[in-house]
């Protein structure tokens, strides 16, 4: 078993809540080396035990200890060995220690034998990622998707572990037997809310639909930013939108959707949404609650996939949250409309970032950006405005002196590229529209149009 103190973790401030200490707590990350291991038992251990590290301190705990702890042969009751779980005690007892925070999924038995084992309350992976949700989400719709991912959570925690699951209450004597169990009751109740939150889930995913064909009407395309949580989205997106979004070093501090409509270098106007950051281990359960957030990737005109390319686990988050978009339901039809912005180059030394750059040239679709200090920003936004692009067509439209309206038009719903004035007063625009403006301004100018020809690919594709 390795250990790490607080003093060699970085991890022992002192954090208060409300005034009061911040609970003192241990990390667990089990290193699974079974057969039954998941599937991203192959990242770094280390790396593992830093991230598990970070959630423990986005809820404010005091990391007395970080503990790797390997684990050849799964316990159904402990999912730990005795000789572990009693050295685990030990360490709980010397930090006085309120809680154990373990970096793997544990059954309702297992956390509850834990707890008796340990004397200290024990939040699995999935507790403390919902922990860390409750306390990000800000608005309405945020907050259902916790309550019920937490609600369908603690509806498999219901097991006759107290003494108040046992009790019995209604019934009618010899009439109705004993009556019905705390513990069938409070499953009920839980059933009853799972099934009021999610019928208000669907009024709120119907709502998002209606808001997404009224962009559709304005129109401006949708590019999305998504990535590992902590990757740098929101100060992407804060550095792309001018916008304030709450940037801190901690996992998790987007949980509600931010939108912004931005310009872009050559006069296209887009809307920029930024989304929760991914993680590895993500419970189904916990996607599926944020499905009606998520939506909003699958109908974007560009996908932003945002990586922290000075991570030394890098590859193996971006694989993680691979995973999660083919869950979300991204085809490979849709992976060409995928950008890689790898970020937080200005934390990478001189030789690797050498080397970064050079990998980056031969990926297509691919940009190094430093969302700190605006290094390479520029390159991303064209980027984006060459795949907008791609499929557009270029005309030229003559117009009449007192049209003003139909210069108007032109600005609003295309991209225009030069303009000739003419001594009669005439004006020639050569202008880029897309497929459906191409249509509509056929109707409004008629013959006055010229095909130019269409936009070739970007080579960057």
């Amino acid at each position: 078993m390795t250990t790490r103190s607080k003093s060699g973790s970085g991890a022992g401030v002192d954090f208060q809540i409300e005034g009061k200490a911040a609970t003192r707590a241990i990390v667990l990350h089990v290193d699974r080396r079974d057969r039954g291991a998941p599937p991203t038992s192959d990242r770094a251990v280390e790396a593992r035990l830093e991230e598990a590290v970070g959630l423990a301190l986005a809820i404010d705990l005091e990391v007395e200890a970080a503990i790797v702890a390997p684990v050849a042969a799964p316990k159904p009751a402990t999912l730990l060995g005795s000789g572990k779980v009693a050295e685990i005690a030990a360490v709980v007892k010397e930090t006085e220690a309120e809680l154990v925070v373990v970096n793997a999924q544990l059954s309702p038995i297992q956390q509850r034998n834990l707890e008796k084992e340990w004397g200290a309350k024990v939040l699995d992976r999935t507790g403390l990622i919902l922990e860390i949700f409750g306390r990000r989400a800000s608005t309405r719709e945020g907050t259902l998707q916790v309550e019920l991912a937490h609600l369908q959570y603690q509806k498999s925690r219901l097991v006759r572990s107290w003494t108040h699951l046992e009790r019995q209450r209604g019934g009618f004597g010899f009439l109705g037997g004993p009556g019905e169990s705390q513990l069938e009751a409070d499953r009920r109740l839980i059933q009853e809310r799972i099934a009021r939150i999610e019928g208000q889930l669907e009024s709120v995913k119907k709502t998002r639909a209606l808001h997404r064909k009224g962009r559709a009407r304005v129109p401006y395309p949708v590019v999305a930013l998504v990535g590992y949580t902590n990757a740098g989205k929101s100060t992407l997106f804060n550095r792309l939108s001018g916008a304030e979004v709450l940037a801190k070093d901690l996992l998790f501090a987007t949980l509600d959707p931010t939108m912004r409509v931005i310009q872009l270098p050559h006069g296209r106007k887009i809307i920029l949404s930024d989304t929760v950051g991914f993680i590895s281990d993500l419970p189904t359960s916990l996607i599926a609650a944020f499905r009606a957030t998520l939506e909003e990737v699958l109908s974007a005109d560009v996908i932003l996939h945002v990586r922290d390319i000075a991570h030394e686990d890098s590859e193996a988050q971006a694989e993680d949250v691979n995973r999660v978009l083919e869950e979300l339901g991204i085809d490979e039809l849709r992976r060409g409309s995928i950008i890689e912005v790898w970020n937080k180059l200005d934390l990478l030394p001189p030789e690797e970032r050498a080397g970064r750059e050079a990998q980056a040239l031969r990926r297509p679709g691919c940009v190094l950006v430093s969302s700190v200090t605006g290094e390479g920003v520029r390159p991303l936004l064209e980027l984006i405005e060459g795949r907008l692009g791609a499929d557009d067509t270029i005309y030229e439209v003559m117009l009449d002196a007192e049209d003003g309206q139909g210069q108007a038009w032109l600005h609003d719903r295309g991209e225009v590229l030069s303009r000739r004035n003419y001594p009669d007063g005439r004006v020639l625009m050569k202008v880029r529209l897309t497929t459906d403006k191409a249509g509509q301004a056929q109707a409004r100018f008629g013959t006055a149009m010229k095909l130019l020809g269409q936009k070739k690919k970007v080579a960057a594709e």
